[in-house]
């Protein structure tokens, strides 16, 4: 059982305040997703949570079964099994898929053996119906914007996080693309039990990845929790205030 849990936490970027006094506990085998209009905070929150040093945490704290983190490395963050799967995964010319999960893996496993790696990393790039060919080639070079977020749910599978953070998993993905992503996601946790935090604003990703906790994000913290019938009233009445319940004390 792993538990990621931030409490009060400010976060700045620039000298702008962007995370105000922001709460959340997710547990091993709870997907939470986190709804809200644009600039709310996020994506920065996704950043926070893996070690961004863009942004300054100006108060509270992350802990990660009870250890702050608040200082720790991204890379030691991603050794205590945190994973996040980017909105705008980065293209990296040079260094290929199957170079950088192998060294990625090599240094995670301590009996690391190259055959299992291959074995692995071929049944899960046929899963994700990928063209075998783009674990040869660069990081996303050259991929279209579906391809870039199968490649992150391949680099999810090969690394076997306990934490899994997806901002905007969903963005840019056709049907089909979207439903390859969605039902591997949910085959992952099945086997696995992780605990899950998705930042979306589509119901669709939620009909094949079905939260048990819906947050609703307005300027840098959660002012509204519910369960899934949440999301029907985000996509009835939007993110509308006075129907959703979610004015807060300020604007009182």
């Amino acid at each position: 059982m792993h538990t990621l849990k931030i409490k009060d936490l400010t976060v700045s970027v620039e000298n702008k305040t962007i995370l105000k006094d922001f709460n959340i506990e997710i547990k091993s085998g709870e997907i939470h997703a986190i709804m809200g209009p644009n600039g709310t905070g996020k994506s920065t929150l996704s950043k926070v949570i893996m070690g961004d040093s863009n942004y300054k945490i100006e108060n509270g704290n992350i802990y990660f079964d009870e250890k702050n983190i608040n200082d720790m490395p991204t890379d030691e963050r991603a050794r205590l099994g945190l994973f996040l799967g980017y909105q705008m995964p980065p293209e990296i010319e040079g260094v290929s898929n199957s170079d950088f999960l192998r060294a990625a893996m090599h240094n995670k496993e301590e009996n690391f053996k190259l055959y299992d790696f291959i074995k692995k990393i071929n049944k899960n790039v046929e899963q994700l119906n990928m063209d075998k060919q783009m674990i040869h080639r660069g990081i996303n070079e050259g991929f279209s914007g579906g391809e870039r977020k199968k490649n992150e749910i391949l680099q999810m599978y090969m690394l076997e996080p306990n934490t899994i953070i997806l901002d905007e998993i969903d963005s840019g993905l056709d049907v089909d693309s979207l439903k390859v992503v969605g039902e591997n996601v949910m085959e992952y946790y099945k086997e696995n039990k992780p605990s899950i935090l998705l930042i979306t604003h589509y119901q669709r990703l939620l009909e094949y990845i079905k939260p048990d906790y819906v947050h609703i994000m307005k300027d840098g913290k959660i002012v509204k929790t519910g369960d899934f019938k949440l999301v029907s009233l985000i996509e009835q009445y939007g993110y509308d205030d006075e129907k959703l319940g979610t004015k807060t004390v300020e604007e009182n």
